[in-house]
């Protein structure tokens, strides 16, 4: 595994009380671009490294924008960065979102909580870019409305996208729906034949919104999830991430539908 290249952390700012976004520039050599839906491989000095997925490839400053909840003693870390700090970068590592297979197909991007940060780069994508694609849904569910992430930027959306957001536990002056993000695919006008579904979240939150995605008439490799447990290495060395015969950092964290369905509903795997 190649050495990470220094970055600096060129802004910071608050998603959520436990979440963050940092923005990091190449303090000298730059990576290679990164596609929506790979990672990074983020060292903090003197704590370890982290697989996170870009959340955006270009930010105010021209960097990699990574969105980081604070969890564990590395994602802590990175989480108190500040501008002017230094990190270790490395990447691009995985398969991203494939977006050929959605060309001239209406798109549903389905998020759970900070599973939005992947997807982010999709909707850009595909917003930029209206000719290249149909319709697109947008649906987003978060446990609290104080833990949804980019809600202004959610907002902007509106318009171009059908978007729909709900919450499990709602609080005062929601007014929005109440409920698992499954509960939302009600509410659009899927035409299952010409439709490319890209799922994030929670695995349990993936392997009902797939299912049930299936079960509305997508075929199940149109349906793509991102699956980023246990990643380690980055490079298919430790086996950390391994789901019966793939390797996620490697043979993913994206992966069709079709190709984990029957290993996703064993017990432990």
């Amino acid at each position: 595994m190649p050495l990470p290249l220094p970055y600096r952390v060129a802004d910071a700012w608050d998603e959520t009380a436990d979440t963050r976004s940092i923005e990091l520039v190449p303090a000298e050599e730059a990576l290679a671009p990164f596609s929506p839906g790979q990672f990074a491989m983020i060292y903090a000095f003197g704590v370890g490294e982290v697989p996170v997925s870009v959340s955006a490839p270009r930010g105010r400053h021209g960097g990699l924008v990574h969105t980081v909840r604070a969890v564990g003693a590395v994602s802590t870390a990175l989480y108190r960065l500040r501008p002017g700090d230094s990190v270790g970068l490395g990447g691009p590592y995985g398969t991203g979102w494939d977006l050929e297979a959605a060309a001239d197909r209406d798109v549903v991007v389905v998020a759970g909580g900070i599973g939005l940060a992947p997807l982010r780069p999709v909707v850009h994508t595909v917003l930029d870019r209206p000719a290249e694609y149909g319709r697109l849904a947008v649906l987003v569910g978060a446990r609290t409305p104080a833990d949804l992430v980019y809600p202004d930027e959610i907002e902007s959306w509106r318009g171009p996208a059908r978007v729909e957001v709900t919450v499990d536990r709602p609080g005062p002056g929601w007014r929005g729906a109440v409920g698992v993000v499954t509960t939302l695919l009600d509410r659009l006008d899927l035409r299952p034949e010409r439709t490319c579904a890209l799922v994030c979240g929670p695995e349990v939150m993936m392997r009902h919104t797939a299912r049930d995605l299936v079960t509305r008439g997508l075929a199940p490799h149109r349906v793509q999830v991102s699956l980023e447990r246990n990643m380690r290495c980055a490079t298919g060395h430790c086996g950390h991430c391994q789901l019966g015969p793939l390797l996620l950092c490697r043979d993913g964290p994206v992966v069709g539908y079709d190709r984990v369905a029957d290993l996703l509903l064993v017990r432990e795997l």
